[in-house]
């Protein structure tokens, strides 16, 4: 289809909306529990890392449902799959509400929202190929990805200021309908398809895509980064009030580094891939993100009074977050024309079997007489030194090329 004949309905940009709406929110009710795990734990008359489970859940379901759920929304389309998600994250989310003080109903209630989860977020980049222009689905999908980056701020926000002004079963019954309000905005606001389409989303079939792209070396040392980087945000975030914790901070102050780390990721994501687009290059970008995030993450570590945590937890998000979005298109141009969304559940899959690791072992490396966690966070920085020497064996992108060919095989 010529690009020039297609017709861009004004109507994408609300479609676009409601969809990041309803996916910050699951977002949201991952990161619940995360800046209140001590007064969560105290709660519930559980340990720290019971605590940790309500939001290692997501990753674990992850694992089971990514492909699955890939294979939903190519079949079924996004509004179906994405509606079944939201609406089980609805659901799952009014009955961890309204049971709040029982932790096992709890528990349940965060896998059923986890199931409803790669229903919603896989589907960023199919929204974008339905509704947008080949021209805009770059843009689109950056901004349906700035949800995965949003919905985790406004938890780091509003969870300690909900806690401490309404209580825990109060701020859980807000979180659920706030999640149904979300759900119903989209079931009734979107569309799968405009009127005529907005350009061609021809791919492979996923399956076909999913061996093409486990064969491809530069994907699979992708897959490594990913493996390292994304596991590092997922278990930082989870446990961002018990690394603070022992030198003293706050409650609030742990929402705040997890929002200034989530704000410095909102920034990254719209300035770092606009320089890489510019600039045509992707490889530069990714080593720069990798590198730049370490002064953050000692900052992080070491920091003692509230500018120098805050400071280095907005350098850590600026450049890891940035990282996500430069990636992915990466995948997508080295891979075509596998799908983009089995390419990105891949990458996301790797983050949440890593998440799960290194939750866990810095769960067991920390300090047992004070609960420090230094020395599983200066493990963290080591493999980030590692992934970002992975990053200097990739290959450019074939954009630098202007053209859409194929990084080599494995064999290559």
């Amino acid at each position: 289809m010529d690009e020039g004949t297609v017709k861009a309905y004004p109507a994408r940009w609300l479609v676009l909306a409601v969809f990041v709406v309803m996916a910050s929110m699951t977002q949201v009710l991952w990161l619940s529990f995360a800046p209140i795990t001590g007064p969560a734990a105290a709660y519930y008359g559980r340990s720290d890392l019971m605590i940790g489970l309500l939001s290692m859940v997501f990753m674990i379901v992850y694992i089971v449902a990514a492909i699955p759920a890939a294979w939903a929304i190519d079949t079924w389309g996004f509004k179906a799959a994405a509606g079944l998600g939201a609406v089980l994250s609805a659901v799952f989310a009014l009955l961890r509400g309204f049971f709040a003080a029982d932790y096992t109903i709890v528990l349940v209630a965060q896998i059923g929202i986890a199931l409803g989860q790669p229903l919603v977020i896989g589907a960023i980049t199919k929204v974008a190929a339905r509704w947008f222009p080949a021209r805009e689905r770059a843009t689109a999908a950056g901004l349906g990805t700035l949800a995965l980056y949003v919905g985790p701020l406004a938890a780091m926000l509003l969870s300690p200021a909900l806690f401490l002004r309404l209580g825990m079963a109060r701020m859980l019954v807000v979180y659920g309908l706030a999640m149904a309000a979300a759900a119903v905005l989209f079931l009734a606001v979107a569309r799968e398809r405009p009127p005529t389409p907005a350009g061609s989303d021809a791919r492979v079939l996923m399956f076909d895509g999913l061996r093409s792209m486990l064969r491809r070396r530069d994907f699979l040392l992708l897959l490594a980064i990913f493996f390292i980087g994304l596991g590092l945000f997922n278990s930082v975030s989870t446990w961002v009030e018990d690394i603070v914790r022992p030198r003293g901070f706050t409650i609030s102050q742990a929402g705040a580094l997890g929002a200034m780390m989530l704000a410095g990721g909102i920034a990254g994501a719209i300035a770092l891939p606009f320089a890489s687009d510019k600039a045509r290059r992707r490889k530069p970008f990714i080593v720069l993100a990798l590198v730049g995030l370490l002064p953050g993450l000692i900052g992080i570590t070491f920091a003692t009074g509230p500018a120098l945590l805050f400071l280095s937890g907005f350098l850590f998000g600026f450049f890891l977050l940035s990282a996500g979005p430069i990636a992915f298109q990466y995948a997508a141009e080295i891979t075509h024309p596998a799908p983009e969304g089995t390419s990105n559940s891949l990458l996301i899959l790797m983050g949440q079997v890593s998440g799960i690791a290194f939750i866990m072992a810095m769960d067991a490396l920390k300090d047992p007489a004070t609960g420090s966690m230094t020395k599983p966070l200066l493990a963290l920085a080591a493999l980030m030194v590692a992934a970002a020497g992975l990053a200097t064996a990739l290959r450019e992108s074939p954009i630098r090329g202007g053209g859409r060919g194929q990084s080599g095989d494995v064999s290559a």
